[in-house]
């Protein structure tokens, strides 16, 4: 396994990006999969997929925009077939809680008939830096149609790192790692703390999700992005994900990082104070 490089889908994202950098500084072979990788991967052109397979053995497989969007699962079981015919034998897939249609997907990885490992994961801390949350944090009032319903933030960072393990190390295959954060937040709460470690003022507004499918109509946002956005905030937000685990814990043996010290250290770099 060690001497074949590592196909990273969506390997200039959130994840991807980290994973590629936990990958270098270990010196272990990657590739980058993404429309502008060499070769290109494009989830939308399968003609492009078998290029970005050779000489692999083992996948980070992240879809994009999310294994929530409808057909989803005949593409991955599509990818995933051919990628066993050229012989890749280690799949790691990074999933949704709470997503019957991620689930769906990761059915798929695991009849596939090679080593897989699934990454269940929460919403994501980076949301708040590295996502569309970024300008309206950094406008000083967040929106959202959400109340009361608490998320347990989990830290890109983790991730990355449970997925490097389980492409590199044994003892991760055939396990289901459900990564949450080790405190739950409302959103409201979450906002809180990044005003605190910024030392701005920071306001969270509840809206309705009619209000705010308007207000990303009005930003530009393109329709299957806004879809998906309203899908995540009715559906998944709905309290089934307000409960912690431990897959951190299981997969690298220490806690996860908590949103507090997410927030502090993203507060640091000045991105939440630009304007």
């Amino acid at each position: 396994m060690k001497t074949a490089p590592v196909l990273i889908l969506g390997g200039t994202g959130k994840t991807g990006s980290r994973i590629a950098q936990l990958l270098d500084e270990k010196k272990w072979p990657f590739r980058i999969g993404s429309r502008s990788g060499t070769p290109a991967f494009d989830w939308e052109n399968p003609a492009t997929w078998r290029a970005a397979l050779d000489g692999i053995s083992s996948v980070y497989l992240s879809y994009y925009p999310d294994l929530a969007v409808p057909g989803t699962a005949d593409t991955i079981n599509a990818f995933v077939q051919l990628a066993v015919v050229v012989g890749v034998k280690r799949i790691v897939l990074l999933s949704g809680r709470g997503e019957h249609e991620a689930e769906a997907c990761e059915v798929v990885v695991k009849k596939a008939g090679v080593e897989w490992t699934i990454l269940r994961c929460a919403w994501f801390s980076q949301n708040f830096s590295e996502g569309y949350l970024l300008e309206p944090l950094q406008a000083g009032i967040v929106a959202l149609p959400v109340g009361n319903v608490r998320e347990p933030f989990i830290d890109a960072d983790d991730i990355a790192e449970v997925a490097v393990a389980a492409l590199t190390e044994d003892g991760h295959a055939g396990e289901l790692y459900e990564l949450t954060g080790p405190r739950l937040l409302t959103f409201a709460e979450a906002v809180a703390e990044v005003a605190n470690a910024t030392g701005r003022q920071i306001t969270y507004q509840p809206v309705s999700l009619g209000d705010y499918t308007a207000m990303l109509k009005e930003y530009g946002l393109p329709d299957d992005h806004i879809w998906l956005i309203s899908y995540l905030f009715s559906e998944v937000l709905d309290g089934r994900n307000e409960s912690l685990t431990d897959g951190v814990q299981r997969a690298l043996k220490r806690a996860p990082r908590d949103f507090g010290d997410y927030a502090r250290t993203t507060a640091a770099s000045g991105i939440w104070n630009q304007q």
